[in-house]
């Protein structure tokens, strides 16, 4: 159970050893890959379940039976460029979603969020909208990220962040405490440069071996 109302820690013995892999600075970037995209795939798996659904028929080699579906389109928004790594996880649990691109980097001076890239698919305002970023550290950039998705009109919004720190839930409760927070962990705190700790360092750097 989190301190915190807008978020859920999800909680599995597989996702501990793979929190481990992540942390480990002897890690290889190219596990680093694969084990950050499984992470991705377990949190949308709890991020999802419950969308909603909707009645539909489905015609087996025998008969046609009563089915279902998804109601709503799903998107997936990657705060550029760490976030880009959780896409191809999820996607291959969800290959029908949608991806949008939301470019922002954090000022290492003020730790503010700097915007400078966006593109979001149509009609999306009207989708499942997940915004995906592996670090929740200040929660500068989840803020700045929702405020865009909220002004073009998305009302169902959740976020995935593989390592979350106290201060970003804090910082999203307070500006947007509707939009629910999904991670594999929280987190001690921030350290004066505004990195997690214990953290796992630059997801971005790690994922793309830079």
């Amino acid at each position: 159970m989190s301190a915190f109302p807008n978020l859920t820690v999800v909680n599995h013995p597989l996702l501990h050893d793979k929190l481990r892999g992540i942390r480990d600075k002897h890690t290889h970037f190219a596990k680093f890959r694969r084990l950050i995209e499984a992470i991705s795939q377990a949190l949308f798996w709890e991020a999802s379940r419950d969308l909603p659904l909707a009645p539909a028929e489905v015609e087996t080699p025998l008969e046609t039976t009563a089915a279902q579906k998804l109601a709503r389109p799903i998107a997936l928004v990657p705060i550029l460029r760490a976030g880009l790594g959780m896409v191809n996880g999820i996607l291959q649990i969800a290959p029908q979603a949608h991806v949008g691109m939301l470019g922002m980097y954090r000022n290492e001076e003020t730790l503010q969020p700097v915007d400078y890239y966006r593109r979001f698919p149509p009609g999306i305002e009207a989708m499942d909208v997940f915004l995906l970023d592996p670090m929740l550290a200040t929660g500068g950039s989840a803020v700045a990220a929702v405020d865009k998705l909220k002004a073009t009109g998305v009302q169902y919004l959740k976020m995935l962040a593989i390592i979350a720190a106290p201060e970003g839930v804090q910082a999203m409760l307070e500006a947007h405490p509707d939009v629910p927070i999904f991670t594999a962990a929280l987190d001690r705190q921030l350290n004066d440069k505004g990195y997690i700790l214990p953290g796992l360092g630059d997801a971005g750097d790690r994922y793309f071996g830079t």
